[in-house]
Parts: C-alpha cells; sequence; structure tokens
C-alpha cells in the first residue's frame, strides 16, 4: 500500500487502517514511550492515535509522509497526556526489561546491557533533546522534516541534535570511568 494515494482519500476502509497499524504501530508506540516514559500511556497513545487518524483522514494533505502524519498526532496527543492531572503525579520511570529478553550468550549479555546504559543515558537527556535525537537516530527524520514536526526552525534542529550528542557522550564517558574505578 503506497502513502501516496492516501492524499485523495476521505475515509480509511478497515483494511487500510490494519495496514497502517502493522506497519507504523511500533513506531507510534515506541516514539509514545519516549515521550511519556511510561509503558501503560504509549499503550494508551498509540490506540488514541490510530483512532484519530482513523476519524481524521480527511486532514492529511499528503505534505508530509504518512509515518511523519502519525508521529506528530503521537506528539501532540502525548503532549495532552501529559497536560493531565494524573500525569503530574507520576511516580517515575517504569523503564523494566522485557520479560521475554532471556540472552542467551555471553556476547548478547554485553550487547543488551550496552544498549541499555545508552537508552538509559538517551531517557536522562531534557525532553527537547531526547526528542529530536531520537527522531533523528531512531526514525531517520532528516532536520528539516524534524524542525516542521516539531515547529522549530532548522537551526534549532542542528543546535539541539549536537548538544543532545554531546550531553549523551559525556555520560557515557562519566559512566564508563565510573565503571573502571
Amino acid at each position: 500500500m503506497s502513502d501516496e494515494h492516501l492524499k485523495f482519500v476521505t475515509a480509511i476502509e478497515e483494511f487500510d487502517i490494519r495496514s497502517i497499524m502493522e506497519r507504523y504501530g511500533e513506531d507510534v508506540w515506541n516514539y509514545a514511550f519516549f515521550l511519556t516514559r511510561r509503558r501503560d500511556w504509549a499503550d494508551d497513545i498509540s490506540q488514541d492515535v490510530f483512532v484519530k487518524a482513523y476519524r481524521g483522514i480527511d486532514s492529511f494533505r499528503g505534505q508530509s509522509s504518512l509515518k511523519t502524519w502519525l508521529l506528530r498526532i503521537t506528539r501532540n496527543t502525548a503532549f495532552s497526556y501529559r497536560k493531565l492531572a494524573f500525569f503530574r503525579r507520576t511516580v517515575g520511570l517504569e523503564f523494566g526489561r522485557s520479560k521475554d529478553a532471556r540472552p542467551s550468550a555471553e556476547n548478547e549479555y554485553i550487547a543488551k546491557s550496552y544498549a541499555d546504559d545508552i537508552w538509559s543515558c538517551v531517557m536522562r537527556l531534557p525532553d527537547k533533546y531526547r526528542e529530536t535525537l531520537v527522531l533523528s537516530a531512531h526514525y531517520g527524520m532528516q532536520a528539516e522534516e524534524i524542525a516542521r514536526h516539531l515547529g522549530v526552525a532548522i537551526g534549532t534542529v542542528k543546535s539541539r541534535l549536537h548538544r543532545a550528542r554531546a550531553r549523551l557522550a559525556d555520560m557515557m564517558g562519566r559512566k564508563s570511568q565510573d565503571d573502571d574505578e
């Protein structure tokens, strides 16, 4: 299924929404998780995103990719969740490990441990840096697309990326020094 035909669609058929969810569901959920740091909220936000996409397909003008449009809906929905009173009473990060993940070899364990360390550092970055870095590194968005997505100047995106990478490198450097002692 091509995203191009959606420019001219005023309603999504059941088949189309299912294929859209299969194609972009993981990206939407991951982005929602990065924005909220809560697995349960990421589940709820993901469902809301696809309901909103289903109901609002007529607002998709094709000026961006379908994925970018869905990520924009995800961002707006996540920010709405953050404004709710119960969000302010959050207990903290629920950044647990997957119950199914059982390393079968030492190399897998080391690689997973290193990846966990990186993501732990990424999650400690300020929101504006973390979001920009994740959109670039994880979702492969270009600076221009990130700027449109976030509603900021391209120079701001480049600055945030530079600062996010510098802070991440600093955190990882300090972590490895701590491990050496």
